[in-house]
């Protein structure tokens, strides 16, 4: 993972907003947090969410990695940039571990 790892707890969250943008057709979700506003696309909102219901709702698994993929020949309404499951094993990256 390159670059610094910010943990944002709960505390650290200020607003969170769904909204579809005038002229869109799909939801964006803005993060508004302590030090900075994230703008989150669906199709990325809709991997997180893949991904913690996988391992949230699973009785074993404790991981998921979904990775950067283009997609040629994507089904219409789909971005050729996916994020797709790779096999990971069952343990999160090390920055994750460290962190507190």
């Amino acid at each position: 993972m390159p670059g610094e790892v910010k943990i944002y707890r709960n505390e650290d969250v200020d607003e969170i907003v769904a909204c579809i943008p005038e002229g869109h057709r799909h939801v964006r979700i803005v993060l508004k947090l302590r030090d900075q506003t994230i703008v989150l696309q669906e199709a990325t909102v809709a991997a997180i969410v893949r991904a913690y219901v996988a391992v949230a709702l699973h009785p074993t698994r404790r991981c998921m990695k979904l990775v950067k993929h283009i997609i040629e020949g994507a089904k219409p309404g789909f971005a050729k940039a996916q994020l797709v499951e790779v096999e990971e094993g069952d343990r999160c990256s090390d920055p994750l571990t460290q962190a507190t």
